[in-house]
């Protein structure tokens, strides 16, 4: 499989093959203003490239990590939030193609930092980020549950449908940000075959990066699959919409025989930019789901109304 098929979240399935082992790579991504769309391509591509010479496979960027395109746009306005949503909408389609060209050029799958996206038929922009693959095909996923600041302030809308993805690195899903800590949104891509959930978030405090920080590990730990979380950091006074940024790029899995006990494959310092590298032990993984000291997973159906439409 050179591409990728995406398939609705929630419907039970093995998913696609997937390799025993697999070096992955989350972003913690400092946000800074590029001079030019080419300026920026090329600090992207210079990090991309440093991961993939680690060997990386799998590359994760943040949610709202394109907002450092919306400054190139001519609607942009400094002190202006809604300017630079409008701003960012008018780069969705470069921010894409930048990322299609780097997964080309490396041979790698990359999740491109989300950014707002006018879609025909809603009223505000949604969240969303791509998937690229190795070919340049790409398919997205859309935040489904906003935060109170997306609501109130940013009028950033929900997206269309959970799904999965099948790649030739297996069967992927995502969850940005606040979709992660709701437990059934993460479940139904676990139950369609997904064993890896990507996670990009953006926090402007300490506690925020918490609160995804331990919804990752929950999810982790309920689904027995690992999830990938890239944040964004730094600060960046030229934007409304992501002047303060905190957070620990980080890798999870199941605290369970095989796999770390903490459930922490690998953590980043906090607010300290850079790659968090790390292989992924699915041989690990699937004895766990088989034998594991605990069988979460394969004992969701038992808990107080709990959905009968999700077997394990």
């Amino acid at each position: 499989m050179s591409g990728i098929i995406t398939r609705p979240a929630g419907v039970a399935a093995a998913g696609a093959a997937r390799p025993d082992r697999l070096r992955v790579a989350a972003a913690n991504w400092a946000v800074l203003r590029p001079a030019s769309m080419q300026a920026l391509a090329d600090r992207l591509d210079a990090a991309v490239a440093d991961a993939v010479a680690d060997g990386a496979r799998l590359l994760v960027f943040p949610e709202y990590g394109g907002m450092e395109a919306a400054v190139l746009s001519p609607a942009f306005r400094s002190g202006d939030l809604a300017a630079e949503i409008a701003a960012a909408t008018a780069m969705a389609g470069p921010w894409l193609e930048v990322h299609r060209a780097m997964a080309r050029r490396h041979d790698i799958h990359i999740l491109a930092g989300s950014l707002p996206v006018r879609v025909p038929g809603h009223a505000w922009p949604v969240n969303r980020c791509w998937l690229v693959a190795p070919d340049g095909s790409h398919a997205h996923q859309d935040k489904r549950i906003m935060t109170r600041f997306e609501r109130e302030h940013w009028h950033i809308g929900a997206g269309d449908a959970r799904r999965v993805f099948d790649t030739s690195l297996g069967t992927i899903g995502i969850a940005i940000c606040y979709d992660a800590e709701f437990p059934l949104e993460v479940r139904d891509m676990v139950v369609a075959g997904a064993d890896i959930i990507l996670l990009p978030s953006c926090t402007d405090t300490v506690a925020g990066y918490h609160r995804v920080r331990v919804a990752a590990q929950a999810r982790a730990l309920e689904g027995q699959c690992f999830v990938i979380q890239s944040p964004t950091t730094g600060t960046a006074g030229w934007s409304e919409a992501v002047d303060v940024n905190h957070g620990a790029a980080g890798i999870f899995a199941p605290p369970d025989r095989g796999l770390p006990d903490d459930g922490v494959v690998r953590l980043g310092g906090l607010d300290q930019p850079g790659w968090v590298i790390a292989d992924l032990n699915r041989a690990a993984l699937r004895l766990v789901r088989q034998d594991g000291q605990v069988l979460p997973l394969r004992h969701w159906h038992e808990q107080a109304a709990a959905r009968p439409d999700q077997p394990a």
